[in-house]
């Protein structure tokens, strides 16, 4: 089995079936695979495609992206979603780090890709505008085995550049099973897709899971104002709603009808503050539950079980095949309550970064994925995440978890966002640093922040200060920046 013949079987399966929403337009199954079909014959004879080909998609959210996801996968190619919030400088490390020389792309990115090819002379574009509006009468079938590669997923690269996770067809088909196992998602699920179907998790949980249960997914067409996502949402009946924290923020602050359609709401792509968890049960009474994942495992690892217990704070329990342990730095596995390293195991474990062994080789150790997560199990079963590794601080050789103060900022009333990073101290060794950002017409003051940290935190754990910014930077999934929050930081010091 493959990527590939998975769709194939259900568009043969419910051809006449709706795969996707987009505003007024519906695509059947059928008309997906036939627009697949054709994007791989375009490949093959136009472009030279062949097996093993890494072939890059620069798109925005559109109906187009899974034809073009499914047309490379079907030539027994590999997939490269690139971030289409990147400048061509960013995306040309990616071209020539994957030796990518076809680049699928909209008209949009006409003007980006003349900028790529200037200094990639042999790179070809196929627009998505020139697909072809048929499938050939002869399809080849796809060569791909279950254990081969089937996408690239390019690191968000928080020191130096990328890093490729390679995901095979069997990580992606392993991981969209154990999705539909702990979501008890079924046909009649409608999926919601409003995040770049390039992130990882959108292009697991958002567009492979549906399409290869012979669900549906609802492709939000235009994300502003919000209150065009919330009609969409009720137009098209959509039933399980994944996206970042920050949009479960703003519904609970909008002006949203409480009777939504939605069965199931589900939290990734960055921790869920307990403030807005909070918030959304107190307004809706649809269940938001938190899971975790990194692009490295496909992404899923955990999830708080549907039909419960839900701890709030917790990422949950392992999915389905996957196993996590909390481990010391000498790789031995500690029991409930010490906190430690994250690591995950199973199926969905990424064969390792593209042309970079020695890198793969710092995040695996017998058999388990680092994360580089720092976090801890309970008695239950139940694991959370403090903080990352490389964001811990430590204050007079104390470890200090940026999450903890963070989610005490949140709590404070006006505050939208708050994050917390270490700055060098000559005496401490280092010493927090806090950003916050008010909601819009609030005013916040810092000594009245720090006055509110230092009732809650221990002395060593209050920041030194509050920076406060009308908005944090985050990156396409919402995901605060916390690079750009040390640079500014080392820029006033």
């Amino acid at each position: 089995m493959n990527l590939a013949r998975a769709l194939e079987t259900i568009a043969q399966r419910d051809p006449n079936k709706t795969a996707l929403f987009w505003g007024g337009s519906q695509f059947s199954y059928g008309d997906l695979w036939s627009r697949s079909l054709g994007v791989a014959a375009q490949l093959r004879s136009e472009f030279g495609v062949r097996a093993g080909d890494r072939v890059g998609i620069w798109l925005k959210n559109c109906p187009e992206f899974v034809p073009a996801l499914f047309g490379i996968l079907q030539t027994g190619a590999v997939v490269v979603p690139i971030n289409n919030f990147l400048k061509p400088a960013e995306v040309g490390f990616i071209l020539a780090d994957a030796g990518i020389d076809v680049l699928i792309v909209d008209d949009s990115m006409r003007e980006g890709f003349e900028k790529l090819r200037a200094g990639r002379p042999e790179l070809k574009a196929l627009v998505i505008e020139d697909f072809a509006s048929t499938a050939p009468e002869e399809a080849e079938e796809c060569p791909s085995a279950e254990s081969e590669l089937a996408i690239i997923i390019y690191t968000s690269g928080t020191t130096g550049h990328p890093k490729g996770a390679m995901l095979s067809h069997g990580n992606l088909l392993a991981n969209v099973q154990s999705c539909q196992r702990v979501l008890e998602a079924v046909g009649e699920d409608r999926i919601v897709v409003l995040l770049p179907m390039f992130h990882s998790f959108m292009l697991t949980v958002g567009v492979l899971l549906p399409l290869l249960i012979g669900g549906s997914m609802v492709l939000i067409k235009t994300l502003h104002p919000p209150k065009n996502i919330v009609a969409e949402i009720i137009q098209h009946r959509a039933t399980l709603l994944p996206a970042v924290p920050q949009f479960f923020r703003a519904l609970t602050h909008g002006s949203v009808p409480v009777d939504l359609p939605l069965r199931l709401c589900i939290s990734g792509g960055a921790p869920l503050p307990a403030e807005v968890l909070k918030e959304f049960t107190a307004r809706f009474p649809i269940p938001l539950l938190e899971g975790y994942g990194l692009s490295e495992a496909s992404p899923v690892v955990s999830f708080n079980p549907v039909r419960g217990p839900w701890k709030a704070g917790s990422i949950g329990v392992p999915i389905c095949g996957v196993e996590v342990s909390v481990q010391n730095d000498s790789g031995e596995i500690l029991p409930p309550g010490e906190t430690g390293e994250v690591c995950v195991r199973g199926s969905n474990v990424m064969l390792g970064y593209w042309k970079q062994p020695e890198e793969t080789a710092k995040v695996m150790r017998h058999g388990w994925l680092l994360t580089g997560d720092i976090g801890h199990a309970d008695a239950d079963g139940y694991f959370y995440i403090t903080d990352r590794k490389k964001d811990m601080l430590l204050v007079n050789g104390i470890n200090v978890y940026p999450r903890e103060i963070e989610e005490v900022f949140y709590t404070f009333p006006g505050v939208k966002e708050a994050a917390v990073i270490g700055v060098p101290d000559a005496r401490k060794g280092e010493q927090p640093l806090a950003f916050v950002a008010a909601h819009d017409g609030i005013a916040l003051k810092e000594a009245a922040l720090l006055q509110f940290a230092k009732e809650r935190l221990a002395d060593y754990k209050v920041p030194r200060r509050v920076v406060l910014l009308p908005a944090l930077p985050r990156n396409a999934t919402g995901k605060i920046l916390k690079t750009e929050l040390r640079k500014a930081a080392r820029a006033s010091s």
